[in-house]
Parts: C-alpha cells; sequence; structure tokens
C-alpha cells in the first residue's frame, strides 16, 4: 500500500510526530527487539520533552541515556523487566521497577490502572488491506497500542510479518512515521559452558517425547535447548523465542505434532535474537505470536497436555522458595513469566515445570542453594508451587515432599563444598533429625552411566538408578509394600520395623565404589515408585567378591527384574576391582538360586548350617544377558525378553 494516497495526513517524520506529545504525558514504548529505536531517539533530543513518563518491558535504547543527568530530570523510566543492559541503572536507583506477572499488564492497561497517553511502537509496512504487523513484539506492545490515547508508529521495511494477532490496521494508528534501520539483535553472552551443559544433560532426562515446552531467555536455556536434539515432536508454547529454538526446527526435533493447543503451531509473543531468526519468522504460518495476556495465562497453558516449564532463579532456599528478580535488595531482572507457566504446567495434564540453575556463584565462592534467601530478596516462586530443581550436581524434585525430604533432595544437588553446611544449618532449624549424615561430597555425574531401562512385556518400563540419601522415604515405602514373605526372604528374619536410623546406618552416606544399591523404578500415577532393589557391599576389606542381595516387589517378581539387576550390577562391581559376587541365600528361595546359577552355571553352593547357603560368583564364568532368556516353566523370576542391558556405556557426560 502506498502510505502517500492512503494516508497522506498521519504520514510524517519523527520530529512532527514527537510534537504531538504533551509535558506530563505517560508513554508506553514497544518491547525487546521491537522497541522503535528512532521514535525514542527522537524524543530524547527532543529537548522541549518534560516530566515524560516512559512505560516499557524489556528497554535496550535508553540503556544509552541513564547516565544523563538531563535525560534523568526529563524522563521517569518504569519497567516491568529490568534487562542486562539496565541492570546498572537499576542498581544506581535510576529506573523504577513494577514488579508483576507477565499475563497481568495488559489488564493493568485496559482497566486504566496504569493509563497510558501515548504508545510509541514499530511495525511493517502495510499490505494492500491497510495491515502492519508488530512483528517480532506482540506480547504486551498490543495491549499498550490499544489502551493509548495517540498511537505513533515507526514504520520499518526490516520488521517481519508475523501470524496470528500481530495485525494492526492503519486506521488505529494516528501518526505514521517511516524510517529503515536494523532491528535490536539479542544474543546472550556464554559463560560457565561446563555447568550449563550438565544442567542441559540433567534437565534432557526430565522433557519426554511429545512434550510441549517453555523456556526463557539467557545462555542457560540456551544450552538447554542445545541438549534437546535428541528428542523428537516437540512442541512449543513459550513467552519468547530465540536462536537457540532454530536448530532444533531446522532438524524437525520441534514439529507441534502432538500439541492439544493449537497443533502444529509454535505459540508466542515475542522474539529476540539475530537477523537470521528474524527472517525464519517472516511470513512463516508456523508461528503464532498472541499477547501476553493469553499467551502467559495459566488457563490457556494448562490447555496444552505435557507442558514443561523450564525457567531459572537466582537462589533457591531448603524449603523451595525461589528468587528471581533481586539480589538482596537489588533489583537483577523481574517477575515475567515464571509464575505464570509453572502454575500452568502444574494444571497441565501431564505437564510439571523445571527450575535450573548453577549452585553456585562468583566463582563457586557462594552457593545458590541456600538456608534461607539473602536479606531483602524476593519470593517470587513460593515453595508450593516448584516442581523439579536442577544444578550442574542432578535433579530435585520437591513437589509433595516434606521439608525434611526437600533439605535432603536440594542439599545432594548443591555444590559438594557446601553439603555439610547445608545440613549443619537445617539440623539448626530442625528442618531434619539431628543424626542426618550430609550426603557425600563426591560430584557424582559418574552414577549417570549406570543408568538403564527395561521394557518389561505389560508395557511398562522400569528405570534403573543408583539409590540415593533423598530416596530414603520411596525406599521406606517400598519396604513396607513388601509381604513378610518376601522381607524374611532377603533379611533372613521377620523385620517389621525400617527405621530412620537404620537407612541412615546403610544408605544415608554411601561410598559408591566400594558399595552400590541399584533401585528399579516405574511410573504409577503421575510419579515414580520403588518396585526393585539390587546391592552389593564391600562386607570384608580385601575380599575380591562383593556380597550381593536382590528385593523384587510381588507384584513384579516372574519378570526377569532379578535377572537384568543382576545384569546391570556385575560390569559395576567389575569397574571397583571386585572379581566375582557372594551371596546368601535361605534353602528355600528357589527362584533367586535361579537367577544366581543362571548367570553363573558354575557357581560353588556351600551349606552353611541351618537354612542358608552361600553362592560364590566369578564374574569370568558368566553367560553373557541374551536377549532372550528361556523359561524353564518354573514361573519364577528368571524369565525375561527384554533389550540387553547397555552396561558397556560410556560416561554420558565429560565435564
Amino acid at each position: 500500500m502506498d502510505l502517500k494516497k492512503a494516508c497522506p495526513k498521519k504520514l510524517v517524520d519523527a520530529e512532527t510526530a514527537m510534537s504531538k506529545i504533551k509535558n506530563g504525558s505517560r508513554v508506553f514504548i514497544g518491547s525487546g527487539c521491537g522497541e522503535p529505536q528512532h521514535l525514542i531517539r527522537t524524543i530524547v533530543e527532543d529537548l522541549n520533552m518534560q516530566d515524560i513518563m516512559l512505560y516499557q518491558m524489556l528497554s535496550w535504547t535508553f540503556a544509552n541515556y541513564v547516565d544523563d543527568p538531563q535525560f534523568m530530570k526529563r524522563f521517569s523510566l518504569k519497567l516491568f523487566f529490568i534487562s542486562a543492559h539496565m541492570r546498572k541503572a537499576a542498581f544506581e536507583g535510576k529506573i523504577d521497577y513494577i514488579p508483576t506477572y507477565l499475563s497481568q499488564i495488559p489488564r493493568y492497561f485496559a482497566n486504566r490502572r496504569i493509563v497510558l497517553d501515548v504508545a510509541l511502537i514499530q511495525v511493517s509496512p502495510p499490505d494492500k488491506f491497510g495491515y502492519c504487523s508488530l512483528g517480532v513484539s506482540v506480547d504486551i506492545t498490543l495491549a499498550g497500542m490499544q489502551n493509548a490515547k495517540l498511537v505513533i508508529a515507526q514504520v520499518n521495511p526490516r520488521m517481519p510479518r508475523t501470524w496470528g494477532d500481530s495485525m494492526v490496521h492503519i486506521n488505529e494508528i494516528d501518526y505514521l512515521v517511516p524510517f529503515e534501520e536494523p532491528l535490536v539483535e539479542a544474543r546472550p553472552h556464554f559463560k560457565n559452558p561446563n555447568v550449563a551443559d550438565r544442567i542441559g544433560f540433567y534437565v534432557n532426562q526430565l522433557v519426554d517425547d511429545g512434550a510441549t515446552i517453555q523456556i526463557g531467555f539467557g545462555h542457560l536455556p540456551n544450552t538447554i535447548l542445545g541438549n534437546l536434539t535428541d528428542k523428537r515432536d516437540l512442541g512449543i508454547h513459550t513467552q519468547l523465542i530465540t536462536d537457540a529454538f532454530l536448530p532444533l526446527l531446522e532438524q524437525k526435533v520441534i514439529t507441534n505434532r502432538k500439541k492439544t493447543l493449537h497443533p502444529g503451531k509454535v505459540l508466542t509473543s515475542m522474539c529476540m535474537g539475530s537477523e537470521k531468526l528474524y527472517r525464519y519468522v517472516d511470513n512463516n504460518p508456523m508461528f503464532s505470536f498472541c499477547s501476553s495476556e493469553f499467551v502467559n495465562d495459566p488457563t490457556v497453558i494448562a490447555l496444552n497436555d505435557n507442558l514443561i516449564s523450564i525457567s531459572s532463579a537466582l537462589e533457591i532456599d531448603l524449603t523451595g522458595q525461589v528468587c528471581t528478580d533481586s539480589m538482596g535488595h537489588l533489583f537483577y531482572s523481574g517477575i515475567g513469566d515464571q509464575v505464570d507457566f509453572l502454575r500452568g504446567s502444574a494444571m497441565s495434564k501431564g505437564g510439571f515445570s523445571v527450575i535450573a540453575l548453577p549452585s553456585t556463584a562468583q566463582n563457586d565462592q557462594v552457593s545458590r542453594i541456600v538456608p534461607h534467601l539473602s536479606e531483602g530478596a524476593g519470593v517470587a516462586t513460593t515453595r508450593g508451587d516448584v516442581n523439579f530443581v536442577v544444578t550442574e550436581y542432578g535433579i530435585a524434585e520437591l513437589s509433595g515432599k516434606s521439608i525434611y525430604q526437600r533439605v535432603m533432595e536440594l542439599a545432594q544437588i548443591s555444590h559438594p563444598k557446601f553439603r555439610e553446611e547445608i545440613i549443619a544449618v537445617a539440623k539448626t532449624r530442625h528442618y531434619i533429625f539431628s543424626d542426618q549424615l550430609p550426603p557425600t561430597q563426591d560430584d557424582l555425574i559418574f552414577l549417570e552411566r549406570y543408568k538403564n531401562q527395561m521394557p518389561l512385556k505389560n508395557g511398562k518400563i522400569v528405570e534403573f538408578r543408583p539409590l540415593l540419601p533423598s530416596d530414603e522415604f520411596a525406599y521406606r515405602n517400598f519396604f513396607y509394600s513388601l509381604q513378610e514373605k518376601t522381607i524374611y526372604f532377603r533379611f533372613f528374619y521377620k523385620m517389621n520395623l525400617f527405621s530412620h536410623e537404620v537407612v541412615q546406618k546403610q544408605w544415608a552416606s554411601v561410598d559408591y565404589r566400594k558399595n552400590m544399591s541399584i533401585i528399579g523404578q516405574v511410573r504409577i500415577g503421575g510419579h515414580q515408585e520403588i518396585i526393585a532393589i539390587g546391592s552389593y557391599a564391600d562386607e570384608d576389606e580385601g575380599n575380591p567378591r562383593a556380597e550381593v542381595a536382590f528385593v523384587v516387589r510381588e507384584d513384579f517378581q516372574g519378570m526377569g527384574i532379578a535377572s537384568y539387576l543382576l545384569a546391570i550390577m556385575q560390569p559395576i562391581a567389575k569397574e571397583n576391582n571386585f572379581t566375582g559376587f557372594m551371596a546368601t541365600v535361605l534353602r528355600e528361595n528357589k527362584a533367586m538360586l535361579r537367577v544366581f546359577k543362571k548367570r553363573y552355571p558354575n557357581a560353588k553352593t556351600i551349606v552353611t548350617g541351618g537354612n542358608e547357603v552361600s553362592i560364590l560368583m566369578e564374574f569370568s564364568d558368566a553367560v553373557e544377558w541374551g536377549r532372550k532368556v528361556a523359561s524353564d516353566k518354573s514361573g519364577e523370576d528368571d524369565v525375561c525378553i527384554c533389550p540387553v542391558p547397555d552396561t558397556n556405556r560410556k560416561e554420558p557426560f565429560k565435564p
């Protein structure tokens, strides 16, 4: 459309448009990489402008002026989020921060809690029907212009035309200022790549094929996305699109096919990145850009099944309270979309949230997992909203957990050098038992290669991993789910109690090189339950054989689980310099005797007296695990048709 013919009276230069703004006006500025840079520079350079109140979410261009005393006298800058460029100014008190949920900001404009006199926005040139596009910044910009008395738009040919709710007709704009310039480009600075990569490795374990993802901006979210290349059919419902999504889109990892809300579409609100990204979203019908009021509405988010929200934090305390927007009394970023998506993911069928953060700050001198939040720190996310927390040391699951369990989960993923201190402080707060031992100070990344999966004939999958101190309550529940006969076969007496003291003695502080317990878990009702455990221990210093034992819950017996556990544990024990296993078994426990004999046909059997039998097994004598272990028609726990356990995997991540 030729603007000179269609609306010549609206077509003006920036100086003329800015002259329409009265002193004392409340002015909304378009957000982030969609901000109208030319209009911003013009309003700042117009010395007639006095006592102007500026509202913006993400601010870039104003960072060039906040150190100018004259600018500060003429303008008052109010931000809904503090970008890295504005952080210094925020620390120095030069800007005003409005803490609020991103989904609520459009309503503040509509109900006039925040009154806007003018909106300065940036749009693409209009099409033949007169429709311009807000392009990479729909978010709160759409609501800002809809509720302003005067709308001035910079018309930039470089602004992409995006699909969704981004279209604005020229009749809705009072003045049009043609001016071509590159859009703001935003690329996060990468720091601590090894730490970020390890966090991405753990987050990968939580993301299933077909999930719908929300994730934010920064080096950590970018690295997490880079760790999802092995997934299939991911969907996207997120506030912000960055360059980190491009490889996943190009490799068809993101297809949006499994989404239950807007299938086939990336639902987003804004775009921040490079010119390559802006060209990718330009006129791309896969992307639907909508207002933050819609994209960030928890009830809308919840319409996505299997919605996984991934966000970051500055620190988290031992009860699960999260600070995201301040460092003590200093405002650092903003509440943004975290709470919206945490609550939306909690309501999503199969959905959940992940808080990802490095375990330390300031070159490992300060722990981000703390007994209490820093003085002045804001609680953006309450302890009731947090589900998973991930650091470079592992995954903590807090949802539905007691304070004791949360302390143990979080201590376990804190930096090793802070674990003893965390446990000590937790004792003084009476969060945990007074005799609680701290988790090992070892970096347990090596345990990741001991994880395996076993599909069962009934369609369930058993996931195997090493037992951790934080599993105390889950293991306790497993013990009390067993029948008396099963307990008797394992412990050789009618053990009625499995107390905290017993757990402390055996598993609270494990030397994983001398002792190993592998648990088998299945997903039941949306959570994992322990259904089996296999353990070996160095009971006799210097003995080349480790003592081994197994327990499988009754409803999972006869499925080959004990045989699978034995096959998994042999290479682990061999790696730790054992040459064989020994086991003490009750004579009447024929099923377990058969499991040992099948794998070690030349095992020595020694009758030790009474009702017990000792079995001595050499690893060199082991029969390799086959794809099918034939049944001897006993129906006992020696039958399995499943993939060979991957017992020779290399460590999955090397820092």
